[in-house]
């Protein structure tokens, strides 16, 4: 079944002396970079730079906004925080990526929340909301990318914005269409093979395979893999090129 897919991943994740990743290398393999905006990892010059590497490559751009937690690379489960406050955290983040990306003349497609923040907001309803507010005040433009069958997803619909449908090639998924947590083993495909044959089964067959044996229907726009990974750039070749020979055209769901 020919078909179009956006081929996405998270990165600008250096900070300071520190880097994570190769950027440069995976943004000749995929066609949308999620930026992070600082409060995970990242800095003002990466962002800066990612940018500029990622709209040289023709590849669309878009913020990856997190809970305030640069200690623990945004995978802490952050509660307490008044609503207005992390809402305005995150207009703060979205805004800065938007601003600095028309500054480099490439302007903004989407928004992707970032690691606890995105898997709290899957199963909350007014997390998701809050964090579908604060796209839609920074731009009722955007895409928002979320995982199907999730509070996030169904939030934005509600609130009118553009979806993009998201599935991982090195994460399980449980019976309910959630990702499995990091905590339970198995969460994470270490398998080459394993990985390609999950994401075939998503891209061509439009069924995601669980934990539990179900197969549950979905229509993915994006495919994420992961940049700070052992061997995430031969990977995301690999994966690339699978879906190549399977008919599958790499192309962002959304151009600036």
């Amino acid at each position: 079944m020919p078909r179009t897919l956006d081929l996405n991943c998270d990165m600008g994740e250096s900070f300071g002396a520190f880097t994570v990743g190769d950027d440069a290398a995976m943004l000749d393999l995929v066609s949308t970079a999620n930026i992070a905006c600082g409060f995970h990892a990242g800095d003002p010059v990466v962002m800066r730079r990612t940018l500029q590497m990622a709209r040289d490559k023709g590849v669309s751009v878009g913020a990856h906004p997190s809970f305030a937690d640069l200690y623990g690379f945004g995978r802490r489960r952050i509660s307490g925080e008044r609503p207005e406050d992390l809402e305005a955290q995150l207009v703060y983040q979205i805004v800065a990526m938007q601003g600095m990306a028309r500054l480099e003349g490439h302007a903004m497609t989407h928004v992707k929340t970032h690691g606890a923040l995105g898997n709290m907001a899957a199963v909350d309803r007014d997390l998701a909301e809050l964090c579908v507010r604060a796209v839609k005040a920074v731009d009722p433009g955007l895409v928002y990318v979320s995982l199907p069958y999730s509070e996030t997803f169904a939030a934005a619909e509600r609130a009118g914005l553009k979806v993009a449908c998201e599935i991982y090639a090195d994460r399980t998924y449980t019976d309910a269409g959630e990702l499995t947590p990091r905590s339970q083993p198995g969460a994470v495909i270490h398998d080459a093979n394993q990985s390609l044959d999950q994401v075939l089964e998503m891209v061509t067959n439009g069924v995601i395979p669980t934990t539990g044996g179900k197969l549950l229907p979905v229509e993915p726009a994006t495919l994420c893999v992961h940049g700070d990974t052992p061997g995430a750039v031969g990977m995301a070749r690999r994966l690339r090129d699978a879906l190549s020979e399977n008919g599958v055209t790499i192309a962002p769901f959304a151009k600036p």
